[in-house]
């Protein structure tokens, strides 16, 4: 089974900029589809970025033009680069992974906290 880990949250000032990284105990195939989630108090875990296997890339709308989410599969890594960063985005960062294109997610990391203020 694959443990995710993610670091680099942290408080940033409105504006600013942070990256987040998922590092994984075992291998990260190519054909895997890794996930960016967040979870605010009180609010769902809502999606806000995917990678797939191919490559394709897909983001929630209000995060398209400012995060991007990469992959280095030999340091079994994902990352996501997190820029012009907003109040609404504070919330516990997850790194999500599964082995089909489709389907439910097999494992998921502890979070990271982003906490954006004014």
């Amino acid at each position: 089974q694959v443990q995710l880990v993610e670091s680099g949250g942290g408080l940033v000032e409105a504006g600013g900029f942070l990256r987040l990284s998922c590092a994984a105990s075992g291998s990260i195939f190519r054909s895997d589809t890794m996930g960016w989630f967040r979870q605010a108090p009180g609010k769902q875990r809502e999606f806000v970025a995917v990678i797939y296997g191919g490559g394709l890339k897909n983001y929630e709308e209000s995060v398209k033009d400012r995060f991007t989410i990469s992959r280095d599969n030999e340091k079994n890594t994902v990352y996501l680069q997190m820029n012009s960063l907003k109040l609404e985005d504070t919330g516990v960062y997850y790194c999500a992974q599964r082995r089909l294109a489709y389907g439910p997610w097999d494992s998921w990391g502890q979070g990271t906290q982003v906490t954006v203020s004014s």
